[in-house]
């Protein structure tokens, strides 16, 4: 009896034994360094320097640019077109082009400076000019033809990479559908948008299949931003976006292949 007792006792010391050298082996090994998972990026602290100065940081949203109104509306630039329509006064409607000097002209008030105003304040101020001496109470409608200064970068694997002017409520969608869509290794779930603020490039990564299907929300694209698509068998690390934002014209093969 006693034999057995000890033979038990034996038994349990070696399982428990057994059971911390299992556990002190699986808390001390080593946890190999993963690639950033282009889906999952929520991280706000994620960032490497740039050769130029500043960093490239990632983010989970993208802020507005700093030069937008409250993140809705940004500000005319040269080149810009615009249709001005003043309201049951067809003769002084017109199509101008903001010039190099920022300037549009316009029937009987001449010259009006225009860039770096919103769409908003240019239709207000025309309003005030034409009230003064000419019309009571008038009503200017401004819409923005081309965008010719606004323009956003489209790379990696879509059917048509390129430059392409956009205009001042365009979306993350209207520039996917500028470039042609994906192409046939092309991933809606690794969309990537770049954009500075300040001294420093953030970049997000948007999921345009949730986009499409309503589950995320679509957003908004400013003059100076620049999309990139990974291939979908890629894996994505911070260094990968980092060149992609510096080599745009070789981003397609930017992503590193998965095994």
């Amino acid at each position: 009896m006693k034999r057995n007792l000890m033979n038990c006792a034996a038994i349990t010391i070696v399982v428990m034994l057994g059971s911390l050298g299992v556990s002190a082996c699986t808390s001390t090994s080593p946890t190999a360094p993963a690639s950033i998972d282009a889906l999952q990026l929520t991280s706000s602290s994620s960032s490497v320097p740039l050769s130029g100065g500043g960093a490239l940081q990632i983010v989970k949203d993208l802020p507005a640019p700093q030069n937008s109104q409250n993140g809705s509306e940004q500000p005319l630039s040269p080149n810009d077109v615009l249709e001005v329509d003043v309201f049951q006064v067809d003769n002084l409607n017109r199509t101008v082009q903001v010039d190099a000097g920022g300037q549009i002209s316009l029937p009987l008030i001449g010259t009006v400076t225009a860039a770096g105003k919103t769409v908003r304040q240019l239709e207000k101020e025309i309003e005030a000019a034409y009230s003064a001496n000419y019309l009571q109470s008038p009503d200017v409608t401004i819409f923005v033809k081309e965008s010719i200064g606004q323009r956003i970068t489209v790379d990696g694997e879509v059917n048509k990479a390129g430059i392409y002017p956009v205009s001042s409520n365009a979306s993350l969608i209207d520039a996917v559908a500028l470039a042609g869509g994906f192409n046939t290794i092309g991933d809606a779930g690794k969309v990537f948008v770049y954009r500075n603020i300040g001294q420093n490039t953030l970049v997000a990564n948007y999921n345009v299949e949730s986009i499409r299907a309503g589950k995320s929300r679509n957003p908004r694209i400013y003059g100076g931003d620049k999309v990139v698509v990974f291939p979908s068998k890629s894996k994505i690390a911070l260094n990968n976006l980092k060149d992609a934002l510096g080599v745009a014209s070789t981003a397609v093969r930017i992503g590193v292949l998965a095994p």
